[in-house]
């Protein structure tokens, strides 16, 4: 059998009301939710630093309290995509970058990229922001260093040299648009694959690795998956972790000839669908399909 590429399934944000009760214990205390989840899922998608700055300690802090083998995917921050919608980004990433987020060291993921609906498509616009996203901690640093005045607190050394990856989540029809596929791979960033019915879902593979977002694919946020929702997508993880494409009815890609042909590649799942409480569910489900589970998760079982 061939091998595969790393899965890490999870879920986006741990901090959530309704979980408290249902899927966190009763009485447990709402600062352990973090050490709870990060040992049941193998990587986490941080929400908090897509509404403004964390200061660096609390990256440090995140760290302490999470297992060795985790990962986080970091959410970039919306003044870059929504408010600035990528006008002069070159600033505003440096003081993300410079914000702590070095802080994770080998335990950061993917930086995740979210753009509103209402952002279309422009190659113009889009071009060089890519070009400015750093493939490794190492450049990563060097552009913090430009960060501006207002950040009182910076991290700007690197521990080590980690690999960064980073993932665009597009939301408007224009991006269906072969020319943003060829960019995504000049730049090797991958194309979130997104399961809603409010905006495209498209497979189409652009870098080393695979990212996706299931929000629900009935109803924005709140729709969970049953046994055959998750069946499948184990059958398309699996594809994608082997090197493979997704195939069936059900998928679409913006270019019709397979991605860049890679001999395994790593998988990141993250389930957004909370409002309902099916998003740890539905991550377990997905995980144990895939035998992708945290250690502890495993060990309960």
């Amino acid at each position: 059998m061939t091998k595969r590429g790393d899965i890490r399934i999870g879920i986006s944000g741990w901090r959530y009301a309704p979980w408290r009760g249902v899927f966190y214990p009763k009485g447990l205390r709402q600062k352990d939710e973090l050490a709870y989840a990060s040992r049941h899922f193998r990587s986490i998608e941080i929400n908090g630093t897509f509404y403004g700055p964390q200061r660096p300690s609390v990256f440090t802090r995140w760290v302490a309290e999470t297992p060795d083998d985790f990962v986080f995917a970091v959410k970039g921050p919306r003044y870059i995509t929504h408010i600035r919608r990528l006008r002069e980004p070159k600033e505003p990433l440096a003081n993300f970058l410079a914000s702590g987020v070095l802080n994770l060291g080998a335990k950061l993921g993917p930086i995740l990229w979210q753009f509103p609906p209402s952002f279309r498509y422009d190659r113009a616009v889009m071009e060089p922001f890519l070009a400015l996203l750093p493939h490794d901690t190492v450049a990563a640093g060097k552009l913090a260093a430009k960060h501006d005045d207002r950040m009182k607190e910076v991290v700007l050394t690197p521990d080590a040299k980690h690999p960064m990856r980073h993932a665009i989540e597009i939301r408007h029809d224009s991006f269906a648009d072969p020319d943003f596929i060829d960019l995504l791979r000049i730049h090797r960033v991958a194309l979130v694959c997104a399961d809603t019915v409010e905006w495209p879902r498209l497979m189409d593979l652009a870098a080393d690795f695979v990212y996706c977002r299931l929000h629900g694919s009935e109803q924005l946020y709140a729709s969970g998956y049953g046994d055959a929702a998750l069946d499948r997508w184990a059958g398309w993880i699996e594809a994608w972790a082997r090197g493979g494409e997704a195939a069936g009815k059900d998928t679409r890609r913006v270019i019709d000839e397979a991605g860049p042909a890679r001999a395994t590649r790593d998988v990141f799942v993250y389930f957004d669908n909370d409002i309902k409480v099916r998003a740890p569910f539905d991550a377990d489900g997905l995980a144990k399909r895939l035998h992708a589970e945290a250690a502890d998760a495993a060990a309960a079982d």
